[in-house]
């Protein structure tokens, strides 16, 4: 009986050692992949499905040949047209106080000749009791002259008119010397805005000492601003063509207006005029990138500029789509064109699709 059970235990034994050995080998093999999802190719391309770009909001656009502006990039910044624009500043040292409306805030909207505020004009103690001794001299003269007028004027028949006169003369010209002082030692002088337009800066509080010259407000049209760019190049000032900046997913178009005649750290200043509706989002001082457009062309195919992406050498590339569900990075050499828009110069042949939105997302699939 024992010799007939010894075979069944030494098998059933061996099965279980194979189910349990099979059962641990399952336990550490990882799911299947599936190829249905987003990945990157050996070849460095990208097997991207339809449902995946619909997500990922990726659209394309065919890019053609054509002759471009040669675009040079420069640093500027904004300023305001001097002829509408203006600073408000103290002529004499004094104590600001608030206006007839009170002191104007950051972005308020002013009229031309409003008063905006008050300086109250401040002296030593010393001058100030010079100013009113001199005060009491003159009103002490003015009432002896008109005393000595009043004298006269009785004695009209027996003196002669000219001395009448001269004493006239005297009593009004010592009345408007004392009139003179008196305004002196009280006065305020109105700050008044110099344009219509907006506050741009204010440093000014109730109570605040000023001195003469100090800036105090700073007024602006802004609907109308100047742009500053420095170019080393002295003969991009003859070239220029058109001039644009980028302003978030807007572009502003520039009106070139001229160039100095005098360098500013080794570079020649250019003067724009801004212009379109994308002005309200620039400040005064704010630094941009002025794309000066000269009259040389070049052979390229412009392609927004969020299409330029960057791969793991630090290489500029774009993404091409080559089949419906593939993309394949291209590297390119580009120059600016308009803050918007790059000049490709190779890298890409006419009638490639190219990546224009998502393509930050198809660059970061692995």
């Amino acid at each position: 009986m024992r010799r007939n059970l010894l075979p069944f235990m030494l098998f059933a034994a061996a099965t279980a050692w194979a189910a349990g050995d099979h059962g641990h080998d399952h336990g550490d093999s990882g799911p299947a992949a599936t190829a249905n999802g987003p990945s990157r190719l050996p070849d460095g391309s990208v097997f991207l499905p339809k449902p995946a770009q619909r997500q990922m909001g990726v659209r394309t656009m065919r890019v053609e040949l054509a002759d471009l502006a040669r675009t040079v990039e420069l640093s500027g910044r904004v300023l305001m047209d001097p002829n509408a624009g203006g600073k408000v500043q103290a002529t004499t040292a004094g104590r600001i106080e608030a206006g007839p409306k009170g002191l104007p805030s950051l972005g308020q909207a002013v009229r031309k000749g409003e008063v905006l505020a008050y300086v109250a004009a401040s002296a030593a103690p010393i001058e100030r009791a010079n100013f009113a001794a001199q005060l009491a001299e003159l009103r002490a003269g003015r009432d002896l002259a008109a005393k000595r007028l009043a004298r006269l004027k009785d004695l009209v028949d027996t003196v002669p008119r000219k001395e009448i006169e001269a004493a006239e003369s005297e009593l009004a010209s010592l009345s408007a010397r004392a009139s003179a002082v008196s305004a002196g030692l009280g006065a305020r002088e109105a700050l008044v805005a110099p344009v219509s337009g907006v506050i741009a800066s204010a440093q000014a509080a109730a109570g605040q000492v000023v001195d003469a010259r100090e800036l105090v407000f700073e007024v602006v049209d802004p609907s109308r601003l100047n742009v500053e760019a420095l170019a080393f190049d002295a003969a991009l000032a003859g070239d220029v063509a058109g001039a644009s900046l980028a302003v978030g997913s807007t572009r502003v178009p520039l009106q070139f207006i001229g160039a100095a005649r005098s360098l500013r750290e080794q570079a020649l200043p250019l003067s724009f005029r801004a212009q379109g509706t994308a002005l309200s989002s620039l400040s005064l001082g704010q630094p941009v990138k002025v794309l000066v457009q000269t009259r040389t062309t070049l052979k390229g195919m412009a392609v927004p500029a969020a299409a330029l992406m960057k791969n793991p050498s630090n290489q500029t590339v774009v993404w091409v789509k080559t089949a419906p569900e593939k993309f394949e990075p291209r590297v390119v050499a580009a120059e600016p064109l308009d803050g918007l828009s790059v000049a490709v110069t190779s890298g890409l042949k006419p009638d490639d699709r190219v990546a224009t939105q998502g393509a930050t997302l198809i660059n970061q699939i692995r």
